[in-house]
């Protein structure tokens, strides 16, 4: 099959949304499909040896969410993607939060493929589908079957459309790049226990909570270190806590290749994760479970949807340092629960691996396939019929 993946992210910054897409985009190339990669991006020089590469509009950053998303709000798009599409023949488009502006709905509005959508959002409310449910069902219309991430995310999109059916398949994880036994940062390993924070530096990952829960913690266990890998607009204000605060051994590693990453959770002996809410998956989980890190995480419903706790995690409420700092004490005494713990996240990340997900991914694109077959000719150009997804 040749397949046209859409995110409306701009590609030239790190995020989950991509790094899905680039991932999938791998592994079907590795089974002998075609890929195309369409997105947004703030650099002309973005390539992507696995697929070929569309750079589709210039990003602007959208507050959103509690975050911030980059994405092209020009609608002027419709003839330069629709010369493409038919220059290249698609057999699926994959669109990646196929109802965010102005990307995916430009190229679903006119595709005459099958198509297929994956949402991998959730928050609590989202004005834009409260409001804008008339405009936006004729295009869930126009897919063909839907996927979403996790139960979390799925549940969000039929709070607003709750006749959309919708299959769950996850995120994945290359367990050949995140395993255990990498080489360490050498400076990181010593008699110190690490614990490392992966995420973008935003107050709804709960970074904040973190450094109040190891001030605490490194009163109690005085050979513990800090590591911080990942950049945003609180940066500046976590460097001010650690120095106002004199916290000791934190390392703010800033932005981290994903060719050196892996190496980041081998430097590691918890891994966590303190989101405050509006996680859909977390693929940082995966990465941590994959690498053999036991795991401190809040109780947000996307995190829950991968996590067990008392068997790869110990889970704290949302927004409770005390908790968090209590937890990461009892795991950093215990090497025997982290042992036992690491154990059963090894195996477990092999359920996410990346060749069982997009083996799954093509179960729907044959599916969708076959819907677009079944539907009659003459409903195609009808935006608002109604059919089966």
């Amino acid at each position: 099959m040749k397949v046209g993946l859409v995110s409306p992210y701009d590609f030239a910054s790190p995020g989950g949304v991509n790094d899905h897409v680039r991932h999938l985009a791998v592994q079907l190339q590795q089974l002998g499909h075609e890929t195309r990669i369409f997105a947004p991006s703030s650099r002309a020089d973005v390539d992507f040896d696995s697929a070929r590469f569309y750079r589709i509009g210039t990003p602007i950053a959208i507050p959103v969410n509690d975050s911030v998303a980059r994405i092209t709000l020009s609608f002027h798009l419709a003839n330069q993607v629709a010369a493409i599409v038919a220059d290249e023949g698609f057999d699926v488009l994959h669109f990646h939060e196929p109802l965010m502006p102005a990307l995916p709905i430009t190229m679903l509005r006119m595709s005459n493929t099958a198509n297929v959508g994956t949402f991998h959002a959730f928050a609590r409310s989202n004005v834009g589908y409260f409001y804008g449910r008339p405009l936006l069902q004729p295009y869930l219309e126009h897919l063909h079957r839907a996927i979403a991430v996790s139960e979390p995310a799925r549940a969000f999109v039929q709070r607003y459309f709750p006749a959309f059916p919708m299959r769950v398949i996850p995120n994945g994880v290359d367990v050949s790049v995140y395993r255990p036994g990498l080489a360490p940062i050498r400076h990181l390993r010593d008699e110190c226990l690490n614990v490392l924070f992966v995420g973008r530096l935003e107050k709804r990952k709960g970074l904040g909570d973190l450094l109040r829960a190891y001030r605490a913690m490194s009163m109690r266990i005085p050979q513990t270190r800090l590591i911080i890998v990942g950049d945003g607009p609180l940066r500046g204000r976590v460097e001010s806590y650690v120095a106002r605060h004199r916290l000791p051994n934190v390392v703010v590693a800033g932005y981290v290749p994903d060719s050196v990453k892996p190496r980041y959770y081998n430097s590691a002996d918890i891994f966590c994760a303190p989101a405050t809410g509006a996680e859909s998956f977390g693929i940082v989980l995966l990465e941590a479970l994959a690498s053999g890190l036991p795991v401190v995480a809040t109780e947000v419903p996307g995190y829950m949807s991968v996590l067990e706790s008392g068997r790869d995690s110990v889970t704290v409420q949302p927004k409770n340092w005390r908790e968090l700092a209590a937890s990461l004490v009892i795991l950093a005494r215990d090497a025997e629960l982290r042992r036992r713990l690491s154990d059963y996240a090894i195996q477990k990340a092999r359920r996410y691996s990346w060749e069982l997900v997009a083996s799954e991914v093509i179960e729907v694109y044959q599916e969708a396939r076959k819907a677009l077959a079944a539907r009659p000719a003459a409903t195609l150009e009808v935006t608002g019929v109604h059919h089966a997804v």
